[in-house]
């Protein structure tokens, strides 16, 4: 696995994070243990993600006097799932921000080509003003991604992150080339892609373990 990432490329390599993702990669995990393991870890990438969120003062009373306080603008804060397993995703980062609006875009890859194709798009209105962050486990061949991004910019979100479980140079390389503005939160650059786009060695099929299909 890289432990030189390229730039715009940020590795959460928190104990915790990478103690459940190691849990995670294991192939004796069960289908119910990798959903709270995914469920977990995305609650602590989104801490590492709103790190740089700003926050805005406001007048509350404590049991003992009354105080100016921070509070996080969650109103502007959008997260954006790439179907299907992106809500694995979605799911963990809402327990953390549950006033974020949710946005939606299905994508499917094409078996021949390996394009990205739309299926399904649904964001909430007026995304100029909105922090959007984008999720999916996996940052494979990138296709996905940079169609998902291009499409989500097209409604002029203030800003925009995507964050992923694992990735690879090769996906982050496609990316990049498409939209190197956007900014990669990952717990894990592993080391290449195989014939089949699998990432190597990462956990398999993201949706199919998260879900029990195969």
């Amino acid at each position: 696995m890289s432990s030189q990432p390229p730039g715009n490329v940020h590795v959460i390599g928190h104990p915790l994070v990478q103690h459940k993702l190691s849990l995670m990669r294991s192939k004796e995990t069960s289908t119910s243990t990798f959903r709270n393991l995914l469920r977990e870890i995305s609650m602590l990438l989104a801490y590492e993600v709103c790190r740089d969120f700003p926050t805005t003062q406001v007048a509350i009373e404590t049991p003992v006097a009354p105080m100016m306080a921070p509070v996080l603008d969650g109103k502007k804060i959008v997260l954006i799932s790439i179907l299907r397993a992106g809500n694995g995703i979605l799911d963990g980062m809402l327990e953390i921000l549950p006033s974020a609006r949710v946005g939606h875009i299905g994508l499917y890859r094409d078996p021949k080509t390996m394009a990205a194709v739309e299926y399904f798009y649904k964001v909430p209105e007026n995304m100029t003003d909105r922090d959007t962050i984008v999720v999916d486990p996996m940052l494979a061949t990138g296709n996905s991604a940079v169609a998902a991004i291009s499409r989500i910019k097209a409604s002029g979100p203030k800003s925009l992150k995507f964050v992923c479980l694992l990735t690879c140079p090769e996906g982050i390389a496609v990316f990049h080339r498409a939209h190197p503005d956007v900014p990669i939160y990952t717990a894990a650059v592993d080391e290449r892609l195989n014939e089949k786009s699998y990432i190597v060695p990462g956990l398999g099929d993201a949706g199919d373990r998260l879900f029990g299909t195969k």
